[in-house]
């Protein structure tokens, strides 16, 4: 393994009872869960918002917009920070900020302060991943963080499954009601701050360390960040996420415009699909896992495995041949279940470039795991509405997640972890 790339296999910090370990891994998926809910809290209430403040489509697409832009620049910010100060402290600053600014949308009286509120949502909201990641890099060696990556993003579908549950016992036939769904998402992050500082301790996650001047020559920010692994890593992400985005963007309209279904077939089973995206998820870390403590090497486990979700989310390439039935809802489970289970896998990797700098790689790919995919959902409504159909654009994202396998199997340097 090169110099600018330490071993993957680094241990974890001493002391870190297993029992402990996976009980900090499960506080990360509780914070991924709320991550997701306050995110797709929005959405689920979309309707009554823009009637209540008279939004035209082109003005809710902005406030979408708003947050994306800074989700991206929250990205950086908060993965150089995860690098230079205790992860125990910045963790909670950030979900404390964001479930505040979750709270303040309750209260907003025009298109300009939701506007604002999104803004910051997207901001803080970000701080998650750097955060979370480096949490699972310090906590768990190299076979386990797989395992650990899906438990953290396994979070994001548990969110996406309680959210519609919540929000419908939430809201009544009172125009306004949606705010208190926003209220009651913006506590629950508050009490979650609460968990987190009572069980985690400062040795827990310790302030990053400063290595000796030849060591930091060694594993420099930029050598990092121009090596081939990151190369492949933005090619890896962009590939990924644009999949993973379109088919969770996109399945409803694809299940109701595109086969027919009625909306409570189509909430109904939306939920389910989240459901097997979380056990895809769960399921891909514990395979990989598995593998490489009883036949393969960490690194040859990790790609069986990609390979595997990969394969599971090129099954969509046969939705232009399935009507409304069986067959084609059970493809699209298992295609979710693929799509999502790359992920754990992926931040993996990420965890093998350099200990140092995690934050900051973190950060810097969820730039292009955020802009990239934004542009291929305005390509795929371009086919839908060239073709009258949302086949051409699932047969395009099908293949993505098998293509992106191949520079990780064939040049990813160093392959032998520990």
């Amino acid at each position: 393994m090169s110099a600018d790339l330490p071993a993957a296999g680094a241990a974890p910090q001493p002391g870190h009872s297993s029992s402990r370990k996976w009980i900090i891994c499960g506080l990360l998926l509780l914070a991924s869960a709320i991550n997701n809910r306050d995110r797709q809290t929005l959405a689920n209430a979309s309707v009554r918002i823009t009637k209540e403040f008279r939004l035209s489509q082109e003005q809710y697409g902005n406030i979408e917009a708003v947050f994306a832009y800074a989700f991206a620049a929250g990205s950086i910010v908060f993965g150089w920070l995860a690098d230079r100060f205790s992860v125990r402290w910045l963790y909670a600053g950030v979900l404390m900020m964001w479930s505040l600014a979750g709270l303040a949308t309750g209260f907003v009286h025009n298109e300009h302060e939701l506007l604002l509120c999104r803004m910051l949502l997207g901001f803080f909201e970000a701080g998650h991943w750097p955060c979370g990641i480096r949490t699972t890099r310090t906590l768990l060696d190299a076979r386990e963080r797989s395992l650990g990556n899906g438990v953290l993003q396994s979070g994001t579908s548990i969110g996406a499954i309680i959210t519609p549950l919540v929000m419908q016992g939430l809201m009544t036939r009172e125009l306004g009601s949606w705010r208190v769904a926003f209220q009651v998402v913006g506590v629950i992050g508050l009490g979650w701050l609460v968990l987190w500082l009572t069980l985690i301790r400062a040795a827990d996650l310790p302030v990053p360390e400063r290595r000796k001047a030849v060591q930091e020559e060694g594993d420099s920010l930029w050598r990092a960040l121009f090596s081939r692994r990151m190369m492949i890593i933005f090619f890896v992400i962009a590939a990924i996420n644009t999949t993973w985005q379109i088919l969770r963007a996109w399945l409803p309209k694809i299940l109701q415009e595109g086969r027919g279904y009625g909306e409570r077939e189509t909430l109904w089973f939306t939920s389910a699909w989240y459901l097997a995206t979380d056990v895809g998820c769960l399921g891909a870390g514990a395979l990989a896992v598995w593998l490489a403590r009883r036949w393969l090497s960490v690194h040859q486990a990790r790609v069986a495995v990609f390979a595997g979700c990969g394969l599971l989310c090129a099954l969509c390439a046969v939705t232009p041949w399935l009507a409304k039935g069986w067959p084609l809802l059970a493809v699209l489970v298992l295609a979710g279940a693929g799509s999502l289970g790359v992920f754990p896998l992926y931040h993996a990797f990420t965890q093998d470039i350099s200990a140092r700098h995690q934050g900051k790689i973190t950060g810097i790919a969820g730039v292009a795991a955020w802009v990239i995919p934004a542009q291929a959902q305005r390509l795929f409504g371009w086919l839908a509405d060239r073709t009258g159909s949302f086949d051409s654009g699932l047969l395009l994202a099908a293949f993505l997640p098998l293509i992106a396998v191949l520079p990780i199997w064939l040049a990813w340097e160093g392959r032998k972890c520990r």
